[in-house]
């Protein structure tokens, strides 16, 4: 099974210099190894040409986020397997071969994702996918192992490989053929929350996605963009409502869409309440936005094959912020 490992680098010398070593030492004999770069004005691709010989080189034309910049790349990418991996992620010795056999030995399988622990306290699960994402009634993304900002202590309750509904992009293994299948990311989000639309898709076709917790990577995360930056407030509550409109159920869409709307107001209310105004108005923004581009994304949900019903977690906000539960064993 030829595996291409591609890592989006825009302007992350410092993380090139940090990470890539435990990448190309851990897989470079199983993989080819790809930086796909976004326009960087650093001198990234001048590291990577002198340190690591090896490693393959794809210059993108312009910064076009993650998903333009992986939708870019991989065009010019040969493989069977896709692994889609931030600059700030250190792999471990021999997290590859497990996601491969399963790859292997379950043809439906067309997604997969690691273990994700938090590189900075490598006892904790990571925000950005952790033992496997899921999705609650209202679109609300959430992990096991991390429910909002509730991290878990990895004590291996998560060692399993099992059904997740969405894999983190911060490491991301996919068939190639499906990837190319469902056209890649969708470039209007072009940050955050697109892997989820994606995973979203390819469900709908019939695919099904797992966590593999036999392989562990440690992920920095934020080094792109701070959970503090009010940017990224914007692109998670705004990408976040666009899956709703481009994805939810039918028999659902109509309750979600307004319910969301509540839900999100609270939100940017609690922000006001904790003297942190600028990440209302990045959420004001967000729904500006989403209205803007509501019967676009109406429009392409009506392009998708739905095929299945999902099995969701009620209002993830209420059992978190009401009933307190913070761990994924006690959600119902």
């Amino acid at each position: 099974m030829k595996t291409a490992i591609v890592i989006l680098n825009w302007n992350g010398k410092q993380l090139l210099e940090q990470f890539l070593p435990s990448i190309v030492n851990f897989s470079l004999h199983q993989a080819d190894i790809y930086v796909a770069d976004n326009a960087s004005t650093d001198d990234s691709i001048a590291f990577v040409k002198t340190f690591f010989p090896s490693v393959k080189i794809i210059e993108n034309p312009k910064n076009g986020g993650y998903a333009k910049g992986y939708n870019d790349a991989l065009q010019a990418v040969d493989a069977d397997v896709y692994c889609l991996i931030n600059s700030d992620v250190e792999v471990t010795e021999n997290w590859l071969p497990p996601i491969l056999e399963v790859f292997k030995t379950d043809e439906n399988t067309a997604i997969i994702q690691p273990k994700i622990l938090d590189y900075k306290d490598k006892t904790k699960f990571e925000y950005a996918g952790a033992g496997g994402g899921f999705i609650d009634l209202y679109g609300y993304p959430y992990c096991r192992g991390r429910v909002f900002n509730h991290l878990e202590k990895d004590t291996h309750q998560f060692n399993d490989i099992t059904d997740i509904f969405w894999a983190s992009g911060a490491c991301f293994f996919i068939r190639s053929n499906v990837y190319h299948k469902i056209k890649g990311f969708d470039e209007d989000y072009f940050a955050h929350q697109e892997e989820i639309d994606l995973c979203w898709r390819v469900q709908n076709i019939g695919f099904t996605i797992k966590y593999v917790g036999t392989s562990t990577v440690y992920h920095v995360g934020g080094a792109t963009l701070q959970e503090t930056n009010p940017h990224k407030t914007y692109l998670n509550f705004r990408n976040s409502l666009l899956n709703v409109v481009k994805n939810v159920p039918k028999k659902w869409f109509l309750f979600v869409v307004f319910s969301r709307l509540i839900l999100d107001g609270i939100a940017g209310l609690k922000f006001i309440i904790e003297l942190r105004p600028v990440h209302t108005w990045a959420i004001l923004k967000a729904h500006l936005s989403f209205y803007k581009n509501f019967y676009k994304f109406l429009k392409k949900r009506k392009t998708l094959i739905k095929k299945q019903d999902y099995n969701l977690h009620t209002s993830i906000v209420w059992q978190y912020f009401v009933l307190g539960r913070t761990k994924f064993k006690n959600l119902q």
